[in-house]
Order: structure tokens, then C-alpha cells, then sequence
């Protein structure tokens, strides 16, 4: 009876690349690389970046090698393609190098830990040309740490070179950053990746399918050592059959994927309103293995693609996927607007974190079903309006706005400016400092004058003329006097009117120097003399009063109007936010 093989290497390790020829992905990176031990141009430190498993250790060491390496005979110098055969190749492929120190950093984060290392840069190396110091997971070194290594890593000695990695880089401290090189190692695109697992399949005389690689690839998301391991677990798992290729069928059965026929086929179905077909199918995914969040994460990705296909013309090219499946998307993406198309990514995206959050899983997409199948049933606004307000296909609302128009209604009097509306809730509108909002529309006469700039004698300012009292008011809200602008808008009452005189009759809330205050500073502002005097009269009601009497004038106006009736009844509970003129921006006169 034969034993099982104990020393068996894992796939990541044992096809480890020893050389820059054996990276994938990083052609930029391993050119300048290459460039730079070609013309000595080396610098004293270099940090690579870049997510899990593209290869910064792995790196790392291709360059240590590179600069110990002697060649076959020993005569040689630093090189971009390391002999491999070589005392120090060797050495440094099997970490055991006298002068390759590496640390990792996640478990040695302390400043004693660097104070160790600072200490053995001094010496020289034992053997080698350098002595190469390479810190894995930098970022995780804590803020002493850093500090003690600046000065070192600044001016160290000729003979050391210090390599860093980390998928963190933003943590690392700006300071050791410009001391370093940094190259970023991108993610290997899907294509380069499917090709390198299919020649590391080929070396280990494993058959597998090449529908299974590519989801293998996909899963790793641009990772090498992930998709290395991905496959080392499906060779594990062997096909169906002795003999037989390992298909894309097994692989989705150990990741927990969905066949992506089937997943185009719900997002049709559920994009068409069909919940009891989508339900259907969900639960048939989840029944053969797929996760229901790995569902709903494959129905994002089908909305991306279906909404590239809207608008990129060459998406059904760029990505590589079945012609079945691409004929189909083609097809649905003809139905579909960008608008839907938005609205159940906004849907699909939101309801992804519930799945996770949630105590069961596929209860939570089921429900994300339901709605994203009654959303997609709901007209979009401009249906809706052109619906409410009979008007054919063709025939834009109102006047081509972006607001609903509102039409007099018959026997309503002389023809108003058409205005707009918007339906959800109304509320009074306020100030900062809780002072109250008049409406909009109350005339010419309440617009805000134009801020003089402040100098040092504001008697020589030209005279402004005012030819009413709202003028007046919205004056003092232009020079910034806003206890007394509240008073004059919510406390007093005009009595009459006219060029250099003013009587009012001020509310019990109302200061009692108020008519003095107000007469000197309009003299001051105007340049002209005021006369401001109090009077026992009733008077007009305050302007507050007035704007809250326009405002419920207007709004309801707006709602007689047969078209915002429409709409108050089609949307049981909503009401008139604001109503404000087409044409005008919408500004506070008063304030």
C-alpha cells in the first residue's frame, strides 16, 4: 500500500515565477524594472502596491535575485534575467539568504522591531552583493516605526536596498512614500488570466473546460494567487468521470454561482413584472447551490452590461460572452430605458447589503424580487403627467418644461402666468433663524435692492429711491438689520404711505423705539430725510399676513386646476409643496 505524498506544493507555490518573464499583468512595471538594473539606475527602496495575490512578494524576491546574481560562472553583475543557478539564486528561491532579510510586518509592528533592523544595516552583507531588506504589509508598521526608519531609508548605506509591499498604500506615512519607487501592480485582466491558468493546468495534465477556467479567472477578480487557489480546489473536487474534463457545472456547484443564462433569463423576467416565474427560478438556483447574494450580485452585473450595451455600440464585442447570451441582452436592452435600467441597479444595490444584513438570505432577495418587479411596472413621470392629463404619445406636457403646467380652470377670470407645482408635502417656509418666509410672487416691489458696499461714511451714499413700504422693509434686509427686519414684516402694520413719511401701527411684539430706529436708518441709507410716525389706526394687515393670504390664494388655485387634481388623486395623501411662477427663480422677495 502506497503512502499519500506529504510534500506536496500547493499550486500558488509550486508555479511561483523566478523570473520578470514569468510575471503576468505587469508589463509596465517589470519594463522599468528591467531598464533600471540595466543602466544601474537603482534606487535605494522601492514599495509595491497593489491588491492580494498579484505578485509584490513574489516581485520582491525577483528582485533580490536580480541584484545578487553572479551567473553561472560567479563573474557576473546585476541582471534582469537571474541565472537561477547561481549560490544565490538558489538560496533566495528556497529563503534561506544570510542577506535577504524578510519581515513581515503585521506581526512585528513595533519601533524595537525596526531598531533591530536598523542595526544589522550597518553591517555589510555576508555573501552577496546586497543586503536586501524586504518588509511585507508595511502599511501596519505603527507610527514610531515609521519615524525610526525615515532617516535610514533616506541615506542608507551603499550596500543595502530596502523593499516594501502593502495593498494598503494610502497608509503608509507621505514621508516614507517619497523616500521609495513605487510601482503599482494592477489586477491581471480576465484574458491574461484565463491563459495562465490554462497552461498551469496543461503542466499539472489536469483536463478542464474552458467555460470553467473563465469563471475560475472571474472569481479571482484579478487575482493570481486566488485564482491558483480556486483551481487547485476544483482539480481537487475531479471530474464527474474519470478521464473526463472538469466542467464549467462543477466549478459554479464550488463557487456558489448561478448559471448566467439562467440569471439573464430572472432579470428579464422580473424587468417584465413576472414575480411568480422569478420566485420560481430563484428558488430553483438556490436549490442547485447558488448563494442568494452571489444572485443578486449577478444581477447587478447583468444590469452594468445590459445598460453598456444601451450605450457603448461595442459592448456586445468588448465583453467576452456567449453569442446566445449576447443576443439575448441585445434583445432586452431594446426594452429596457436607462431609466429602469437605473432604478433597479439603485434597487439591486441597496437590496445587496440587505441580503447580507439579513437573518436568511433568500427570504431577503426573494422580497428584493417583489419589488424591483413592481417598480418596473410603475410608470415613469413623463407617462404619468401625459396620462393625468390625456395628451397623446407624440405631445410633450405643457410646454415642453421639466414642470407640469397648470391651466386656469373655466369661468376662473382673467388668465394667470402659468405655474408649477410640486406634490408631496407643504410646509411654511423659514429662515435660519426661524423668522418666516413670505411667499413667492409678491411683486416688483418687495425685490431685494442691491447690497451697497459698506464704507466708512455711509451719509454720502446715493440716495435710493423707495417707492413703497415693501421696498423699505426689503431694504433693511439688505443692509443685514434682521431683528428689525422681523418686526417690520411680522409686528407692524402700514397706515399709509409715502415718499419721506411713513405711519404705521406696531404690534404689541414690537420694540418701542422701533419708529425712530426705522426713520434713522433710512435717512442714513437713502440719503434723505424720513419721518416715521405711529398711528392708532388699524392699517394694512402685516406683510407676513399678507404673503400667508397669497399663499393659500395661489395654492389653491393650483388646486382647482384639473391636472394637479389628477395627480392629488392618483397619489392618495400627497399635497401642494410650492407653487411658483415658470418663468422666475425661485427667490424669496421679502427676506
Amino acid at each position: 500500500m502506497t503512502e499519500p505524498e506529504t510534500n506536496y506544493l500547493v499550486l500558488a507555490r509550486k508555479h511561483r515565477p523566478t523570473s520578470f518573464s514569468g510575471l503576468i499583468g505587469q508589463d509596465a512595471m517589470v519594463r522599468t524594472l528591467k531598464n533600471a538594473i540595466a543602466t544601474g539606475r537603482l534606487a535605494q527602496a522601492f514599495i509595491l502596491t497593489g491588491v492580494r495575490g498579484v505578485g509584490k512578494t513574489t516581485t520582491a524576491r525577483i528582485i533580490a535575485r536580480a541584484l545578487n546574481c553572479v551567473g553561472p560562472d560567479g563573474t557576473g553583475g546585476p541582471t534582469a534575467e537571474p541565472c537561477g543557478i547561481c549560490e544565490h539564486c538558489r538560496a533566495i528561491s528556497e529563503d534561506r539568504h544570510v542577506d535577504v532579510i524578510e519581515m513581515d510586518a503585521a506581526s512585528r509592528t513595533g519601533v524595537d522591531d525596526i531598531r533591530e533592523l536598523i542595526e544589522g544595516v550597518r553591517y555589510r552583507p555576508v555573501s552577496a552583493r546586497y543586503k536586501i531588506y524586504i518588509i511585507d504589509e508595511v502599511h501596519m508598521l505603527s507610527k514610531q516605526a515609521f519615524n525610526a526608519l525615515l532617516k535610514t531609508l533616506e541615506e542608507p548605506p551603499e550596500h543595502v536596498k530596502f523593499i516594501f509591499a502593502t495593498t494598503e498604500v494610502r497608509r503608509v506615512p507621505v514621508t516614507v512614500l517619497s523616500r521609495c519607487q513605487r510601482f503599482d501592480l494592477k489586477r491581471v485582466e480576465l484574458e491574461t488570466l484565463v491563459r495562465h491558468l490554462a497552461r498551469i493546468a496543461a503542466d499539472e495534465g489536469v483536463k478542464i473546460a474552458p467555460d470553467a477556467l473563465r469563471l475560475i479567472a472571474r472569481a479571482a477578480d484579478g487575482s493570481v494567487r486566488d485564482a491558483l487557489s480556486l483551481l487547485d480546489t476544483a482539480i481537487a473536487r475531479g471530474p464527474e468521470a474519470p478521464g473526463n474534463p472538469i466542467e464549467d457545472s462543477q466549478v459554479r456547484e464550488m463557487l456558489g454561482l448561478a448559471d448566467r443564462g439562467q440569471v439573464i433569463g430572472l432579470f428579464d423576467t422580473v424587468m417584465a413584472g413576472e414575480i411568480a416565474p422569478a420566485l420560481a427560478t430563484l428558488s430553483e438556483l438556490y436549490t442547485n447551490g447558488a448563494d442568494p447574494a452571489v444572485v443578486i450580485s449577478d444581477l447587478l452585473d447583468i444590469c452594468h452590461w445590459l445598460t453598456r450595451l444601451k450605450l457603448v455600440p461595442d459592448a456586445p464585442n468588448a465583453l467576452e460572452i456567449p453569442a446566445a447570451e449576447r443576443k439575448h441582452g441585445e434583445e432586452m436592452a431594446q426594452k429596457l430605458s436607462i431609466a429602469s435600467l437605473a432604478r433597479a441597479w439603485q434597487m439591486l444595490l441597496k437590496g445587496l447589503t440587505e441580503v447580507h444584513l439579513a437573518p436568511a438570505a433568500l427570504p431577503a432577495a426573494e422580497m428584493i424580487l417583489v419589488r424591483l418587479a413592481y417598480a418596473a411596472e410603475l410608470p415613469n413621470p413623463a407617462e404619468l403627467v401625459r396620462k393625468l392629463s390625456g395628451e397623446s404619445e407624440g405631445q410633450a406636457p405643457g410646454h415642453g418644461g421639466t414642470r407640469s403646467q397648470i391651466r386656469q380652470p373655466a369661468n376662473s377670470g382673467p388668465p394667470r402666468r402659468p405655474q408649477s407645482f410640486d406634490s408631496d408635502s407643504y410646509a411654511p417656509e423659514t429662515h435660519d433663524d426661524g423668522r418666516p418666509r413670505a411667499a413667492a410672487g409678491m411683486g416688483a416691489a418687495l425685490a431685494r435692492p442691491a447690497r451697497q458696499p459698506d464704507s466708512a461714511a455711509e451719509t454720502a451714499e446715493a440716495a435710493v429711491p423707495l417707492e413703497s413700504f415693501e421696498a423699505a422693509v426689503a431694504l433693511f434686509d439688505a443692509k443685514r438689520e434682521a431683528v428689525l427686519h422681523a418686526h417690520l414684516v411680522t409686528d407692524v402694520h402700514l397706515v399709509h404711505f409715502e415718499s419721506g413719511k411713513i405711519e404705521i401701527r406696531p404690534g404689541p411684539h414690537a420694540p418701542a423705539n422701533l419708529a425712530n430706529r426705522m426713520g434713522e436708518l433710512l435717512g442714513r441709507w437713502t440719503g434723505r430725510r424720513w419721518i416715521v410716525t405711529v398711528s392708532k389706526e388699524e392699517g394694512a394687515p402685516s406683510l407676513k399676513k399678507q404673503a400667508d393670504a397669497k399663499d393659500s390664494r395661489v395654492r389653491a388655485e393650483a388646486a382647482a386646476d384639473p391636472l394637479v387634481r389628477a395627480v392629488l388623486e392618483a397619489f392618495p395623501g400627497s399635497t401642494i409643496e410650492r407653487v411658483r411662477e415658470r418663468d422666475k427663480p425661485d427667490e424669496d422677495p421679502v427676506r
